[in-house]
């Protein structure tokens, strides 16, 4: 499974993107089972967000969602933080 997040916005504006390929990885459960509830709370349009928040861009094996800042749920905010700590 392939997980990329993109995301923009911010005070500075700064873009950052990270991805991860959960082939082979002993923690590839995990990932899936986050990436699946990420899937099913995301929205297929960019939903409006707040002045200086960050908007991110999901996409799980070709399947993209976008959400936003403050409104992010936790599986959101977990699958966001671990990939940009761990994407490259």
């Amino acid at each position: 499974m392939r997980i990329q997040v993109r995301r923009t916005g911010g005070f500075a504006g700064i873009e950052r993107r990270a991805e991860v390929d959960t082939s082979g990885r002993p923690d590839a459960d995990e990932w899936r089972t986050l990436a699946e509830h990420v899937l099913t709370s995301g929205q297929d349009t960019p939903p409006a967000g707040v002045p200086d928040g960050f908007r991110y861009e999901i996409t799980v094996d070709g399947r993209t969602v976008h959400a936003a800042d403050p409104r992010l749920t936790e599986e959101q905010r977990e699958l966001v933080s671990r990939l940009l700590k761990e994407g490259a």
